[in-house]
């Protein structure tokens, strides 16, 4: 049964014809995931989001011509609305941290079952984001390091941020967060890069990371 109340539009970027063959077929036994479109590499990713706009892009990372890490960094700063999910075959600590960096909100192995990809789409449709409990233990154990805790000691959060931060990990975005918290759009992505900065995190689903490794959604 799905848990979507409409249909989410799907942008498969993948290199192998097979593996975007195959994803195009399961997410057709679906009633609400519909694959809108197919890209081969990182530029034609960016630009079938130009053409087409998806609610999702499942995007692999090592394609020719533009690497999968460069397209979500160009799709996200062009079209933030847009989520990204990555999925791929590589599980190294770099090519975690550096895809929720560029702004991915998901990050899946290929070797996924369907019904845990599907509720990543759907997720992410709803502007949250998943990680698998391996991903997140490689993401905590980053942020655990040195370096990410000096960072973090930037500087306590306050009150608003706090709940602000709270917001974010619920998957709220900035629009639905101001009118929550009867503040502007404008404020709240001001509350957003001073917890990003406090937190020494580049992403919403880094700083869910740190707030749920640190004990901060609790109010």
């Amino acid at each position: 049964m799905s848990d979507a109340a409409r249909t989410v539009r799907v942008l498969i970027a993948d290199d192998h014809f097979v593996v975007r063959e195959g994803l195009r077929t399961i997410l057709g036994t679906e009633d609400d995931l519909e694959c809108v479109g197919e890209a081969a590499n990182g530029q034609e990713a960016i630009d079938r989001c130009a053409e087409l706009r998806p609610d999702v892009v499942l995007m692999d990372l090592r394609m020719p011509v533009l690497p999968g890490l460069e397209a979500i960094a160009e799709i996200k700063r062009r079209w933030p609305e847009v989520a990204v999910v990555i999925l791929t075959t590589y599980d190294d600590d770099e090519n975690i941290v550096r895809g929720l960096r560029a702004g991915a909100c998901g990050y899946l192995l290929k070797e996924t079952g369907r019904e845990a990809l599907f509720g990543a789409i759907r997720a992410a449709a709803r502007g949250e984001s998943t990680l698998p409990a391996a991903v997140a233990a490689k993401v905590f154990a980053h942020l655990a390091s040195p370096r990410a805790a000096d960072e973090a000691a930037h500087g306590a959060l306050s009150e608003r941020e706090a709940a602000v931060l709270r917001l974010v990990a619920q998957g709220l975005r900035n629009k639905e967060i101001a009118v929550r918290l009867g503040l502007s759009e404008r404020t709240i992505k001001a509350y957003v890069t001073g917890v990003f900065n406090k937190l020494g995190v580049d992403s919403r689903a880094e700083a869910t990371a740190v707030a749920m490794r640190e004990g901060l959604l609790r109010k």
